[in-house]
């Protein structure tokens, strides 16, 4: 489905009578129906000839404001994966210590060898 309106004709009522239908009245209920569908197609023309001139030349407001939501998206994503990576070195920051801390103990148990002159934790 194409948004091109070059090739499609506006759809319109149609202009010619079926001999039976001269003989034939219409209540005014089904008048009313009908001019109803009529006026429905005419807004429809409309609409359809609207959007297709938005779509061959966008307005500048629109493109300034679908620049202002790119950006803000853009902006959007770079603190998403700020987060994300953030969260990803937290966790491997903590899957190391506890490693770290099993490492220290089984070589020598820990800041116990520089005669308790040390800081717990600082390595001094």
């Amino acid at each position: 489905m194409s948004l091109d309106s070059s090739d499609q004709q506006p759809l319109s009522t149609s202009q010619t009578q079926h001999p039976d239908s001269q003989d034939e009245t219409l209540t005014p209920l089904e008048q009313e129906v009908l001019d109803e569908y009529a006026r429905l197609l005419g807004n429809l023309n409309n609409m359809s000839t609207l959007l297709a001139d938005l779509a061959q030349n966008p307005s500048i407001e629109i493109l300034e404001g679908l620049r202002g939501l790119e950006r803000k998206t853009s902006l959007v994503f770079t603190l998403l994966k700020a987060s994300v990576y953030s969260i990803v070195l937290n966790q491997q920051i903590q899957e190391d210590v506890p490693e770290q801390g099993r490492e220290e103990q089984t070589q020598g148990g820990g800041l116990t060898g520089y005669g308790g002159g040390g800081f717990v934790g600082s390595g001094l």
